[in-house]
């Protein structure tokens, strides 16, 4: 019979190959034994097939085929400052693991969890790691994944049984050292099926992953070659024991700086390239990339940054197009008069000026430049305003610094007192721990009111006495919390009842106790950044902060003055004009700045 010749000869193959094959002692043993079940099974059996599909799994996967790491790390440098700039930590990160490899051959790969708002490139990253160590690289999407069986396989005893995704990639590169990429730890599910974060317990932790046994293929396989990098967006969805096990190394959103830098080496080239226009057709400047960058983008990643792009590179793409279409049917003559067209269709900031235009016969002169009324007429006006610090012109108001995930921003607290019974009331949609900074605000302030010279309306000490006071933290829709305006509520109500303007050119930022100390707060230079974005002068920072001012860019740090304060006699002399001093009877105005 010719069918079962030709399936002998198969399983003759097959018996060669698990022979040929490199697979370890125990792996080997149970192939063996299978293959003698094979022999004796009829064909029609469904276990059959089953069989054979496990035998031929066992045979493909690369027990000890690996390639060999590319560890030149003078080359490895200059490979990733191409890929990607800023991003030091990572690199640096990279960087070790590439010269310890090379010191000790050997060595477990260790598990990195890179975390940073979405956007940031960190899936990216873990691309360029491969690429930099000459390694394959497999990414598995763990978003939503909720059964365990996806991680560790099924028992063959299923019917449909499958490998679970890490024998399944480790098939797909067949090599033993790949660098895998864990897509979105952050979002695995939970269901009846089991916990997938549990599973992946034993497939992160480098002790127990040299033999990681997969349902399916029922041995151990040593998965202590590979480089798993994790990526997610935050760690408060990550079970501890998971935390516990990668390596977490923060990916922080990007400076202005920084992304007109990215913009102008990757972004813009590769949208130019996408849309078949050359920089001869088209100019696209830094100012108007700052210009995009703050007005019609508000993240912490570059990727509507390069939406924007790509919407600009359309509308150019619609002129060319129509250019060409227009020199088509033009006689060569007539184009000496379009010189001024350039002018003509970027200059006037008419709606229609980079619409189609019918009495423009002649096509646009190349390179467009892609200047502010350009950008209005593509783009529309613009979705972000600057927060721009205003003159403070009552008194009663102070500027504070607050950290949001994409980056800093600056931020007004207004306080007013009306008469009352001794109320607060706080307004602005805030947390708990944000009320509390009030309240302690308050409480200091009262108990300082004679130190200070504090009054309420009718002159007494007793500041909440028959009067209410309301503090509002404008932008009404947007949450707040966290203690880190403390500071500035302090100021707002010394100026309030002090009667005195608070420096229009002071932002602040810190947490206080009731005994008048200024505690550290996180997210320094985000804020610090934002200050400087908004043209302010001085900033006050906590005096155990100090040390973050070295991750600042140094031209942002020469054009601020920095005041470190450790109690709130500091903050206060810092913030008012000629300082807020104990005896404010005229003559004795002394300016402790």
């Amino acid at each position: 019979d010719d069918d079962e010749d030709e399936d002998n000869d198969d399983i003759v193959m097959l018996e060669r190959k698990i022979r040929t094959s490199s697979m370890p002692e125990q792996a080997h043993k149970v192939c063996v034994k299978e293959i003698k079940r094979l022999k004796k099974m009829p064909q029609s059996m469904p276990e059959y097939a089953l069989t054979r599909n496990y035998l031929e799994l066992m045979v493909e996967l690369p027990w000890n085929k690996s390639t060999t790491d590319r560890l030149d790390i003078r080359a490895a440098r200059i490979l990733l400052d191409n890929d990607h700039y800023a991003m030091e930590k990572l690199k640096k990160r990279v960087l070790e693991y590439l010269a310890v490899r090379q010191l000790k051959n050997n060595l477990k790969g260790p598990i990195l969890c890179f975390v940073g708002p979405p956007g940031v490139g960190k899936t990216s990253v873990g691309r360029s790691v491969a690429k930099t160590l000459g390694r394959e690289f497999h990414r598995i999407a763990l978003g939503g994944v909720c059964d365990q069986s996806d991680i560790r396989g099924h028992r063959r005893t299923y019917v449909g049984s499958m490998p679970g995704r890490i024998i399944n990639g480790l098939k797909t590169v067949g090599v033993n050292n790949p660098v895998f990429l864990l897509d979105e730890v952050d979002k695995l599910g939970k269901s009846l099926q089991g916990d997938p974060a549990a599973a992946l317990l034993e497939v992160l932790d480098p002790e127990q992953n040299h033999n990681f046994t997969d349902h399916y293929l029922n041995v151990a396989f040593d998965l202590s070659q590979v480089l798993f990098i994790a990526t997610a967006n935050t760690t408060a969805t990550i079970p501890p024991a998971l935390l516990d096990r990668m390596e977490i190394i923060q990916v922080p959103g990007y400076t202005q700086e920084e992304k007109i830098e990215i913009a102008h080496r990757h972004l813009i080239p590769k949208q130019l390239e996408q849309h078949g226009l050359t920089p001869q057709q088209i100019q696209i400047p830094q100012v108007t990339t700052l210009d995009i960058i703050t007005r019609y983008t508000r993240e912490a990643g570059v990727r509507s940054l390069d939406r924007k792009f790509g919407a600009i590179c359309r509308a150019v793409a619609v002129k060319v197009a129509e250019g060409q279409h227009k020199e088509a049917k033009l006689d060569h003559s007539d184009v000496a008069e379009g010189e001024g067209c350039r002018e003509h269709i970027l200059e006037d900031a008419k709606p229609e000026s980079i619409s189609d235009t019918p009495d423009l016969a002649l096509p646009p002169e190349m390179p467009i430049l892609i200047d502010f009324h350009a950008l209005k007429d593509i783009l529309g006006p613009p979705m972000y305003e600057m927060e721009v610090s205003e003159r403070l012109s009552q008194p009663g108001v102070a500027i504070g610094l607050a950290w949001t995930p994409l980056g800093g921003e600056i931020m007004f607290v207004e306080a007013s007192r009306m008469d009352g019974e001794g109320q607060l009331t706080l307004t602005g949609q805030l947390g708990d721990v944000m009320k509390e900074s009030a309240h302690l605000a308050i409480s200091w302030l009262r108990s300082n009111a004679k130190k200070y010279h504090l009054t309420n309306a009718s002159g007494s000490f007793d500041l909440l006495d028959n009067t209410d006071i309301h503090l509002h933290f404008p932008a009404g829709a947007v949450t707040k919390d966290g203690p880190s305006a403390g500071v500035t509520i302090v100021t707002c109500l010394a100026s309030l009842f002090s009667g005195r303007l608070v420096r229009s050119d002071v932002a602040m930022t810190g947490e206080i106790t009731l005994r008048g100390l200024v505690l550290p707060v996180g997210g320094i230079k985000d804020k610090v950044l934002a200050a400087h974005r908004a043209g302010l002068k001085r900033v006050i920072i906590p005096q155990r902060n100090e040390k973050d001012l070295e991750e600042i860019p140094g031209n942002v740090r020469q054009d601020l003055s920095f005041v470190t304060a450790s109690c709130l006699d500091e903050v206060l002399n810092a913030a008012f004009d000629g300082g807020f001093t104990v005896n404010t009877r005229p003559g004795l105005l002394n300016s402790k700045l």
